[in-house]
């Protein structure tokens, strides 16, 4: 049987992964912290030889980029550590394993997008985590290992910038949005879908580039949202990076190019426009279930 396992199964992204698959009737296990504990060896290899699953999706991480800058060691516990173990209990149960991972591996100072191959060079605490989590599946798994960047993510569960913007929006607020950062907004269904595209068929080895096409900055985004929400896009105001004050620093360039989807013969991402039209309405259905709940 193609058993799937997804790891991280009650974030944004593994929500997403776990209903597409079983819109399609794969058997799938999703799986959370609170019933698996990745920093476990031990309950890993347990899991994988009693599920025995074909793909194993780790949507699980250590997140909070800026709390890394003070902690990490845990960051680093979660994002490579237990990375390495979970690689190494597919290794001996013959499980495939897609591992996400972030733009934060590169330094955000480019000009044009990132290839697949280009030198990595994270300047985050995040960054070096994730990118000691990528480098332990590589060489964990050289043939059945697939890493896949994504950035800018967000999606109908959990706090992401476009729920943010689209809340905000139709409260009639003004917000201040930076203008010097540009990426690829990215819905965590299309990533999702994109996972699955790669879970199937032959093993794909070697790391994939998961985000829309096109570029805007955060600034360009929000605006967006507010047409999208029949609200003025002039309520948001332009601003730069030196305003915020984060541990962390946040990347000018999240910007991913795509050349092995071509190449593999997989659909080339959506832009992300279309994309974002398509689901705004997702976005705030979520939102307005939120608020009647509360009331």
């Amino acid at each position: 049987m193609n058993r799937w396992l997804i790891t991280g199964a009650s974030g944004m992204l593994g929500r997403e992964v776990s209903r597409l698959l079983a819109a399609e009737g794969v058997c799938a296990l999703p799986l959370d912290r609170r019933t698996l504990d990745l920093t476990d060896p031990r309950a890993v290899e347990s899991a994988l030889r009693r599920v025995r699953p074909a793909v194993v999706v780790n949507c699980a991480a250590y997140t909070d980029v800026d709390g890394a800058e003070s902690d990490e060691e845990q960051a680093h516990r979660v994002n490579a550590d237990a990375v390495r173990g979970l690689a190494r209990a597919c290794a001996g149960t013959g499980a495939r394993l897609l591992h996400v991972s972030t733009d934060y591996v590169f330094s955000g100072d480019a000009t044009t997008p990132y290839t697949e191959g280009a030198p990595t060079g994270p300047r985050t605490a995040y960054g070096r985590s994730k990118l000691a989590g990528e480098q332990a599946v590589l060489a964990e798994l050289p043939h059945t290992g697939t890493v896949v960047r994504t950035a800018w993510l967000y999606g109908a569960h959990g706090r992401n910038f476009v729920r943010t913007m689209a809340e905000r929006a139709t409260r009639g607020a003004t917000v201040d949005v930076v203008d010097d950062q540009t990426g690829q907004p990215t819905p965590a269904r299309d990533v999702a879908g994109q996972l699955l595209a790669l879970g199937r068929g032959p093993a794909r080895p070697g790391v994939f580039h998961a985000t829309t096409r096109g570029t805007t900055t955060w600034y360009g985004l929000a605006r967006e949202v507010f047409r999208l929400a029949g609200a003025d896009p002039d309520h948001v105001r332009p601003t730069d990076s030196t305003t915020l004050d984060r541990p962390a620093r946040r990347p000018a360039w999240s910007v991913l190019g795509h050349d092995r989807w071509a190449a593999a013969g997989l659909p080339a991402p959506r832009h992300w426009r279309d994309a974002l039209a398509a689901e705004y309405t997702r976005v705030t259905a979520a939102l307005e279930g939120a608020v009647s709940c509360a009331r």
